[in-house]
């Protein structure tokens, strides 16, 4: 049997539906999952096996066989904790197909097959009973069914239905309790990725219109590493607010909730965003916490112990709203049963408790987050109206080809222009700004009253999910050709792909096997993941932010490959052959792509790198840009003395619009 996976298609621009094999949809998921990172988590599994063991005493101090219950199992990792604590017997379930064989197989091989049963099911779908899937009432609740948001994965319902179903009045339950904490705050660098600010295009200052002003925003929730956003970035309005608990020990209800702190503004400004991240405790007196504080809410912040699966969370109030220093305040959480949204109420009256907020304006549907952070970031605007200026004169007739972009804006107000989008959606936000601060007409054909002497591009397309994917723009440009004048400006000119080798301080951790963990032999696992990756996942790059995953750069960056955007896309493959010394000492993880785009003969935009590279190797990355990491299977420890290099092959396919790519590190003889 066949199935349909979404794929970014360069050449089209557009996500195609593709056929491929029944094993690829869970080979992918498998691939790209966390169960490494999560085994990784020492600090995550060190707390749960306290509790456990603490949970299995309990209750043979009660003189009662400990039944166990495991929701959501992956591995089987905590079941065999709690057997390895004496508990009588384990029933763990586990929905993922692929992932409750692996765990059989690791149950066998850590000798625990006679005392844990793995159910493949989801545990709403579990019975009870002497023909069920357990014999009886589990009285030990062991789940890990959280996300960044805590409730994202479902763990209201979950835990709802195994209180009412599946386990014994009054259980114990590991984790014993979750408490959601949030801070409000003022951050210009946070509000930027929420709505869309003003803006100076050459000597004309840009207003979004109204209606974006009004918007409430995108309701879902951006769950970020917090640790990377600096306190001096941000000014908290507010002490860090205990929102509310959940006993997961009792009865607990899915039903829409809402809960409220008070407090004194701590300084005046604007409540721009909350800060949230939450904790288990995985007793009931608390004195074993897992904490998802960020680091910079350690006295020692290199005590913090970094996860990935875990993060922390913000969300941005439905507006802005001024506060002044001893006002009285109270924050207001609410939620439902898969997500949680905040809201400021001032002057201390309680007001009907808010409904979620939606987007009504249509650019939270077009833009997300990065991209509005992107369109903010007042250095890029500079860039490219530098560039336009340079290129642009009053009587140029041109033409934009970018998702969402905001250069037919700037270009008719230096000059003049059409714009082309390949999304409606895009359209309709566009038209929003154009004829509210422009009064312009969108025009949208691809057949021109004039030819057109400038095309400009950003390039930016929505689907695109690695850096050389917006080569979209090149096939663009080749399609375009007709209506092109002769000599026409083409802008940007050229992209750059550039890499370089690093080591992570801690993302490798996704990649990497765990082999034993705890003390149990978790091999099948690693095993499961790699054949995944041998699939297809490992011959590829994969997108990440990594402003958000700091790094050290052991090779200088260089350029590998060009892209001439004043040429049409060539029929034949480019290759580029290469390598690239390590000069600094390290343990090289993989390889970082990104594109630069040679906007002029001397204006350049990056999507990469953003600083130089520091004597020490530390990289600063784009904000707003996801650049391409390429994993090594088997990291490479080198001592930087130049002997040591990384070997690449790489070749751009026009007719797929994709980059095959093949890395190595090699020693010199």
């Amino acid at each position: 049997m066949k199935t349909f996976c979404g794929r970014a298609n360069p050449i089209t621009g557009a996500l195609d539906w593709v056929e491929e094999s029944e094993e690829y949809d869970y080979h992918q998921e498998i691939a790209r999952s966390c169960y490494a990172d999560m085994l990784h988590d020492k600090d995550r599994n060190e707390k749960y096996q306290q509790g456990i063991r603490a949970a299995v005493s309990r209750v043979k101090v009660r003189g009662e066989r400990a039944i166990i219950l495991d929701i959501g199992t992956g591995t089987g990792l905590l079941s065999m904790m709690a057997s390895s604590a004496g508990a009588d017997y384990c029933y763990a379930v586990e929905v993922f197909k692929p992932m409750a064989e692996a765990a059989i197989q690791i149950v066998e091989r850590n000798g625990f097959a006679d005392k844990i049963k793995i159910i493949n099911k989801h545990s709403t779908e579990v019975t009870v009973g002497p023909d069920g899937d357990m014999q009886q009432r589990a009285n030990i609740l062991v789940t890990e069914l959280f996300d960044t948001e805590l409730i994202g994965e479902g763990a209201l319902p979950s835990y709802e239905h195994a209180h009412l179903y599946l386990v014994q009045e009054g259980c114990e339950a590991v984790p014993h309790r979750a408490t959601v904490y949030a801070q409000l705050v003022q951050s210009e660098q946070l509000w930027s990725w929420a709505q869309l600010l003003p803006m100076q295009v050459g000597d004309r200052r840009l207003l979004p219109p109204p209606s974006m002003g009004r918007c409430a925003g995108a309701p879902s929730v951006c769950d970020i590493q917090l640790s990377q956003v600096p306190p001096d970035t941000f000014t908290a309005l507010s002490p860090l607010c205990t929102m509310f608990s959940v006993d997961f020990s009792q009865h607990v209800s899915s039903a829409p909730a809402s809960y409220s702190f008070r407090f004194q503004a701590l300084a005046s400004g604007q409540a721009q965003a909350v800060l949230s991240w939450w904790d288990i405790d995985m007793d009931p007196d608390g004195t074993i916490v897992c904490s998802m504080a960020p680091s910079w809410t350690y006295q020692d912040p290199r005590s913090y112990p970094w996860r990935d699966h875990w993060m922390q969370s913000v969300y941005f109030l439905p507006g802005e709203q001024k506060v002044s220093e001893g006002e009285e305040l109270s924050l207001r959480v609410s939620h439902d049963d898969y997500s949680l949204w905040y809201s400021l109420q001032q002057g201390g009256k309680m007001e009907v408790v808010p409904s979620r907020p939606y987007c009504s304006c249509q650019a939270h549907l077009v833009w997300t987050r990065p991209r509005f952070g992107e369109l903010n970031d007042p250095r890029q605007t500079e860039t490219y109206v530098r560039a336009l200026q340079s290129v642009l004169s009053a009587d140029s007739v041109c033409l934009s080809v970018s998702d969402g972009s905001l250069l037919p804006v700037f270009a008719h107000l230096l000059g003049q222009g059409f714009h082309c989008t390949a999304s409606c959606t895009s359209i309709t936000a566009c038209e929003k700004i154009k004829s509210s601060v422009l009064n312009l007409r969108l025009v949208v054909a691809l057949v021109c009253l004039s030819q057109v002497s400038v095309l400009i591009g950003e390039p930016h397309f929505s689907t695109s999910l690695l850096p050389w994917h917006s080569l979209f723009f090149w096939y663009c440009r080749t399609a375009l050709a007709q209506l092109l004048q002769p000599g026409a400006v083409i802008l940007p000119r050229s992209a750059t792909l550039h890499m370089v080798a690093v080591e992570f301080r801690d993302l490798w951790r996704i990649r990497a096997p765990c082999g034993l963990c705890e003390g149990f032999d978790v091999r099948p696992m690693d095993e499961m993941i790699q054949r995944s990756l041998d699939f297809r996942e490992s011959r590829e790059a994969e997108p990440h932010y990594l402003w958000e995953y700091p790094c050290r750069a052991l090779t200088q960056p260089c350029a590998v490959m060009t892209f001439d955007f004043t040429q049409f896309v060539p029929e034949q493959p480019i290759s580029s052959q290469g390598s690239v010394s390590i000069v600094r000492s390290g343990r090289c993880h993989g390889v970082v792509l990104w594109i630069e785009y040679q906007l002029t003969d001397d204006i350049t935009a990056s999507m990469g790198l953003i600083r130089p590279v520091s004597e020490q190797g530390v990289c600063q990355w784009s904000p707003h840009q996801k650049q391409g990491v390429y994993f090594f299977s088997s990291p490479r420890d080198t001592v930087g003395d130049g002997q040591a290099a990384v070997s690449y092959n790489l070749t751009f396919e026009p007719s797929i619009g994709d980059i095959r790519m093949q890395y190595s590190v090699t020693s010199d003889p």
